[in-house]
């Protein structure tokens, strides 16, 4: 990354498009180089369909070519990543019914970040057919926006008319923006490295041989993932956004603050923003969004929760997990009415601190409980966790000391009140204008814990970064 810093702004502006684009191929070649095959038919196909939707002159032909270029992409996406299982549930739907139909299974490897660069491709052609952006007649600047480093792998999924445009602007050397952009990179490195694979270990241990456990090891294993899921993707991201704010461009924010959502519906307007957007954008709002008689609104629900829940693996764990997230959103909408009337009848309204600490309690568990679905290996595997959460306390204790132990414990804890104390600085304002506003020795003294923390406690076990595989 220094090297393409370095390179970046020692180069004319004319050539940093051309330059961008080779290290990000060069980035994504890294994993395993056949694959930017799939990758570059992407950019390729997401070129020629928003040319030819450009040229045709009327709109039947312009949803053709929109259906026709978004088909490619889609199937990219049902080949790769979910031509096996659903072969593997026809094959088992077979053998329920005593029949001989059967699925041949394909060996093919799932290229990385297939599921953010398809998105990105998609939403370009959408938006051109749309006309909220213009066709991108150099197709490198088309080729760079979709492979941009930073996002490849695993988003933010930024949308083309924030990132294209910036482009063509000639980037000079900020030492404010750059000095940024390594704080947030640090930042994220920290809640990456530190946090969530501490987190990981134990979430690993007990995740992986559930029914092994009954009560308290599961239930912190199920706490201990919400906060490494949250530690892993947003640390991710913030090593993508401070990256590409190092190279100056501006990216959309992916997270903020989710934990202290007061509701599934502000959740979900906190976590992964760029994918609860796409989604809001190209799949909720064509259907009629909420504009719709209440069945119609809730089917909307459902199918985006179901489509998103798939998204993130092709696998029925996922898919229960998205339609948790509905059927909590469902359900919001209309227990909302009497839990009001019962605050307004209890004067509990008067006391909105209480009341909103109350939802932050509540949308927690029912998060970290869909979490169970999202993390276990098995749907079995998730139903036993889910009915031994509340079993054998009275052998639990000791295990836990024997498992966990005390200095251990108290490290997380520690780590993890760091983080709370974050974002309660964050709730204010942005951290990193808050660290701004303080004195140089401060600021230093911030950056060279963090550093010394990253060296000295991260784990042996260092866990992927858990959205790649998506």
């Amino acid at each position: 990354f220094p090297l393409i810093v370095v390179g970046f702004y020692g180069i004319p502006h004319r050539f940093r498009t051309l330059y961008l684009l080779g290290a990000s191929l060069w980035f994504y070649m890294m994993w395993k180089p056949a694959f930017v095959i799939v990758l570059l038919c992407c950019i390729a196909v997401a070129y020629v369909g928003g040319v030819g939707i450009r040229r045709s002159g009327t709109k039947v032909a312009k949803k053709a070519w929109l259906l026709g270029s978004s088909m490619v992409p889609i199937l990219m996406l049902l080949v790769f990543k979910y031509y096996n299982f659903f072969a593997e549930t026809v094959t088992s739907l077979g053998r329920r019914m005593d029949s001989s139909i059967a699925a041949p299974a394909l060996r093919l490897a799932l290229p990385i970040g297939i599921s953010f660069f398809t998105f990105k491709a998609i939403s370009y052609l959408v938006d051109v057919y749309r006309g909220t952006i213009a066709t991108e007649r150099n197709p490198l600047k088309l080729a760079t926006y979709i492979s941009f480093f930073p996002q490849v792998l695993a988003g933010p999924i930024e949308r083309a008319g924030n990132l294209m445009p910036q482009l063509s602007e000639v980037k000079r050397l900020d030492t404010k923006r750059i000095t940024d952009g390594l704080a947030l990179m640090l930042w994220g490195l920290f809640k990456k490295a530190v946090i969530a694979d501490q987190l990981a270990v134990y979430v690993s241990y007990i995740y992986g041989s559930p029914t092994e456990y009954q009560g308290i090891p599961l239930i912190l294993a199920t706490y201990f993932y919400a906060f490494q899921i949250y530690c892993d993707f947003s640390g991710y991201s913030d090593m993508a956004i401070g990256a590409a704010r190092v190279l100056g461009f501006s990216t959309m924010k992916n997270f903020d603050l989710p934990y202290i959502s007061s509701s599934v519906g502000e959740f979900w307007r906190r976590w992964h923003i760029s994918l609860s957007t796409w989604f809001r954008d190209y799949i909720y709002i064509p259907l009629g969004g909420s504009r719709v008689p209440a069945w119609k609104w809730a089917r909307n629900v459902l199918l985006v929760f179901l489509v998103s829940g798939l998204w993130h693996g092709a696998a029925w764990t996922f898919i229960i997990w998205g339609g948790l997230h509905g059927a909590f959103l469902l359900a919001e909408r209309y227990i909302r009415p009497p839990v009001t009337a019962l605050w307004e009848k209890t004067r509990l309204s008067t006391f909105p601190a209480l009341t909103k600490t109350l939802g932050i309690l509540v949308t927690f568990h029912l998060v970290s409980f869909s979490w169970i679905f999202f993390r276990a290996q098995s749907v079995s595997d998730a139903l036993y966790i889910v009915s031994n959460l509340f079993a054998g306390f009275d052998r639990n204790l000791s295990f836990v000391l024997t498992v966990f132990k005390a200095a251990d414990l108290f490290s997380i804890a520690f780590w993890i009140a760091l983080l709370i104390l974050a974002h309660f600085i964050q709730k204010s304002g942005s951290a990193l204008q808050w660290l701004r506003n303080r004195s140089r020795a401060l600021r230093w003294a911030v950056y060279a814990a963090l550093v010394l923390a990253i060296i000295n406690f991260r784990p042996e076990f260092q866990a992927e970064f858990i959205y790649l595989q998506f």
